[in-house]
């Protein structure tokens, strides 16, 4: 058992890569989760004088051996909160999250109860049959449009 146990965990560790809970935050990580002001695009994709500077910042805070949420934070009180790709999880932020979701749940809801009352709907009644004189017609008529 204990055998099993060692051999599983090494399995994990070697095809899982080492545990990240305390792996220093790359620049690229960073810079995909910060928005230029300049040109609203994540810091990875922006070349404004302003991201550049930004990207500088935040290499030199990752080798003073700075958090990311240390980084985020000077950030923001530079630049303000829209540089953040992600709006914060709380207060009137929170609507970001919230209304797409609220939105999407009202939709789903609306769906379902137009195909439930579809699916509910009584059968059209059959139509007379055609006249037999009426239907030789059109039969005679496709026959001479197919040939």
């Amino acid at each position: 058992m204990t055998t099993r146990l060692a051999a599983l965990l090494a399995t994990a560790f070697l095809f899982g890569g080492a545990p990240s809970a305390g792996a220093a935050p790359s620049p690229s990580d960073l810079e995909a989760e910060l928005v230029c002001p300049t040109c609203k695009t994540t810091l990875d994709q922006s070349d404004a004088p302003v991201a550049r500077r930004m990207k500088q910042i935040i290499r030199e805070r990752l080798a003073a051996g700075a958090t990311e949420a240390e980084i985020k934070a000077e950030l923001v009180d530079q630049f303000g909160s829209r540089v953040l790709a992600e709006p914060p999880k709380s207060g009137f932020d929170l609507l970001a999250w919230v209304v797409p979701l609220g939105l999407a749940a009202i939709g789903a809801v609306g769906v379902g109860a137009l195909a439930w009352g579809w699916s509910r709907r009584p059968e059209a009644e059959p139509s007379p049959p055609l006249d037999p004189l009426l239907e030789r017609r059109v039969d005679e008529a496709l026959d001479r449009f197919d040939g």
